[in-house]
């Protein structure tokens, strides 16, 4: 009964204090009659409730520290809210002024701004009326400057002309020259203008000055040459004495040489306007100097009255009787164009080869002509087979009968350096026919399988497998050593490497030209392999995506026939190498289909097999297609063509391994592997190394790490 009342006394207690900590809040936020409804804060007051007492009875004790804690809190919460609510107007108010103070200042501003727009347009209005009348009055400014010029123009045309005819007939050629230059640098001028007919007046007096100057001058020079025995068309006569006023006459050709070469300047500025017509693949030869355009005149009188017309020496198929004629024109007439003419050049500063310069004047026609005849770059000897093994086109092999009728003529003459001089004139002749086939190559490259590009290619061939011959020739031995000793005068200086190989013999007088020509000779049949490659990948690319991991193995299948996909490809290779052994002769075949062989085994290898995985069925068609149907293309060729296609071959082999032999290998390149990862010296004696695994299997290419990977390709080792 006692438990009962003090259980009834200790519970009467509890409410009590409940109710005391109810009045509390109730004090301590005189707002939360009006609130009580708000969720949110009567979760708050619950939690507070729950941290501070918990369940706990006797924690009530603390009911009077917690009021006391929460009314301090509450005073100082009243006192700031007291202190804000008296500062926060001040600063509303302040801002308030700040503002208003600012918008009247842009508003003043904004109607400032609009006075200031309305004046500046009245402004231009008023000053677009000056504007148009400044423009209209510097555009006839313009006009009359221009008038100006072009009346200055005329006028200094006019000076000169006048300065001309008075220079002439004083007899003062040297300022005649200088007047005439001065309008030909006038002229240049000109011609970015629009002025045509002030060009082309100035064009046409120019032209007249020039033409009465240079005809003085070129009859006062052939009137000297004359006294001096020019040309030589025959054997000079030792015996010839020189005439009474020979130093008169050297005082005379060396004032008019060097007056014809200050007359240059005009000459190829009226030069460059005719008109001239340039032949497909061959050389633009730049214009003679005066000089020697005069000296060549009787020369080449004499050479179209033989080499041109009805005339019986008039034939493209004998290159050598014209060539041979101005050989021995060149030979008459050397020693002079060496000992009075070329020194007055070097004198005067011309920049010219007195001797060089009469050579490609003369005959540069002819050896156009013959490159540009009809049937050039065919074979005379095509529909003859045991005489067209180099398939020679005519225009190389007419050359080459050229280059020889030259070697014959001077073969014996008995004094070495003119030997040489013959010599160093034909290997310029080669060269200069070796820059016209490469013209000619690059006008062809667009087509590199045609039938003219492959006949540069023949020719470039041909020249290279004669001049090679020539190297091992006797007569061109003994030149060689001849060279040594005084050939620097006429072949230019030779090294200490060239001089101890000619020496030695190792090289030859044709070397650096045979470098010349193999490097054409590569270019060439490397173009021609990327033409064909770029096709043979085109018709390859359904080989390369198809499904070689699903295809049936050989033992579902009653025969084995080529892949569909490969057709396209085989085709076109075996289309591409019958046209290409018609047209290319068998050295130049040979070093083709090789070349083809080696980069098909590696796009096979690299885009076929290694880019692919294979079933069992997959890699006994793949081996099917490459043994009987792509190494029997090339085997028309060589008796073993598997040995041109070693990648593909030795792939073929891991792939089409049993099972058994398969992990076998596999285990011995994972040991060997592994110990070159720890570190060991060898493999244990009792165990092979990958090479020896892989040369009993017929592997000899391929590397242990490429072999590890065609194995991956399997498709069997995608499970392990």
């Amino acid at each position: 009964m006692a438990a009962s009342t003090v259980e009834t006394r200790e519970n009467n207690n509890n409410n009590r204090r409940m109710k005391e900590i109810d009045a509390l809040i109730s004090d301590s936020d005189p707002e939360s009659s009006s609130t009580s409804e708000d969720v949110n804060y009567m979760e708050h007051v619950a939690e507070l409730v729950q941290r501070e007492f918990g369940a706990d009875v006797k924690s009530l004790k603390k009911v009077n520290d917690l009021m006391g804690k929460l009314r301090e809190e509450n005073t100082s919460l009243e006192k700031q809210v007291l202190t804000v609510s008296s500062s926060v107007p001040l600063r509303v108010s302040a801002a308030l002024s700040a503002a208003e103070e600012s918008r009247t200042r842009l508003d003043a501003l904004l109607q400032k701004e609009r006075l200031l727009s309305n004046t500046l347009q009245q402004h231009l209005q008023s000053a677009q009326i000056w504007a148009d009348n400044l423009l209209k009055t510097l555009g006839q400014l313009d006009i009359v400057e221009r008038h100006m010029k072009y009346l200055q123009c005329l006028a200094r045309i006019e000076e000169l002309s006048d300065s001309i005819q008075q220079f002439l007939m004083t007899n003062s050629v040297w300022e005649a020259i200088g007047a005439v230059g001065s309008m030909a640098t006038l002229d240049m001028g000109l011609q970015e203008s629009g002025c045509t007919h002030l060009q082309t007046f100035l064009r046409e007096t120019l032209h007249f000055w020039h033409k009465i100057l240079k005809d003085k001058l070129a009859s006062d020079f052939e009137d000297v040459l004359a006294q001096l025995h020019w040309p030589i068309v025959s054997p000079p006569v030792q015996s010839l004495s020189p005439p009474a006023n020979a130093q008169e006459l050297n005082s005379q050709l060396e004032l008019l040489v060097s007056q014809l070469l200050s007359l240059q300047t005009s000459d190829d500025l009226i030069s460059e306007k005719k008109e001239v017509v340039i032949l497909p693949g061959l050389l633009h030869s730049t214009p003679l100097s005066l000089p020697i355009q005069i000296m060549l005149l009787p020369l080449s009188k004499r050479f179209k009255y033989h080499f041109t017309g009805n005339r019986q020496t008039n034939s493209l198929n004998k290159p050598e009787w014209y060539l041979t004629q101005v050989l021995v024109w060149m030979g008459h007439n050397s020693n002079f164009m060496e000992e009075k003419i070329q020194s007055i050049l070097d004198r005067a500063g011309g920049n010219v080869n007195a001797k060089v310069g009469k050579v490609k004047s003369v005959a540069v026609e002819k050896v156009d002509a013959m490159l540009s005849a009809e049937g050039a770059w065919s074979s005379q000897y095509k529909d003859i087979t045991d005489m067209d093994e180099l398939k020679a086109p005519d225009c190389a092999e007419t050359f080459m009968t050229l280059l020889l009728v030259i070697t014959d003529r001077y073969r014996s003459l008995p004094c070495p350096k003119a030997q040489l001089s013959f010599l160093a004139l034909q290997r310029e002749l080669v060269d200069d026919f070796r820059i016209r086939l490469t013209q000619v190559m690059k006008e062809e490259s667009r087509q590199p399988l045609g039938a003219r590009y492959c006949a540069v290619l023949n020719a470039a061939n041909y020249i290279s497998t004669v001049l090679s011959d020539w190297g091992d020739n006797v007569f061109f031995l003994q030149l060689q050593q001849a060279a040594v000793s005084e050939g620097e005068e006429v072949l230019g200086p030779l090294g200490a490497t060239e001089s101890g190989r000619l020496a030695s013999l190792e090289g030859s007088l044709f070397e650096e030209l045979l470098a010349l020509l193999e490097r054409l000779r590569g270019d060439m049949i490397g173009r021609l392999l990327d033409a064909v490659m770029k096709d043979v990948k085109e018709k390859a690319q359904p080989y390369c995506r198809d499904r070689w991991i699903s295809l049936p193995s050989q033992c579902d299948q009653a025969t084995m026939s080529l892949s569909s996909a490969a057709c396209p490809m085989l085709l076109c290779l075996r289309d591409q190498l019958l046209q290409l052994q018609q047209l290319l002769c068998l050295p130049l075949f040979q070093m083709f289909w090789q070349g083809l062989a080696e980069r098909l085994d590696l796009f096979l290898y690299q885009d076929v097999i290694l880019y692919n995985h294979f079933n069992e069925g997959g890699a006994a068609q793949l081996q099917f297609d490459m043994t009987r149907n792509l190494f029997p293309l090339f085997g028309h060729y060589c008796k073993r063509p598997e040995n041109f296609f070693k990648h593909v071959k030795e792939s073929c082999i891991i792939l089409n391994l049993k099972v058994g032999p398969a992990l076998l290998l596999c285990d011995v390149l994972n040991q060997a592997e592994k110990g070159l990862e720890e570190g060991e010296a060898s493999l244990r004696p009792q165990e092979p190394t990958p090479e020896s695994a892989l040369n009993e299997l017929g592997v000899y290419k391929l590397a242990p790490k490429d072999v590890q990977i065609l194995l991956n390709c399997r498709s069997a080792w995608l499970n392990h």
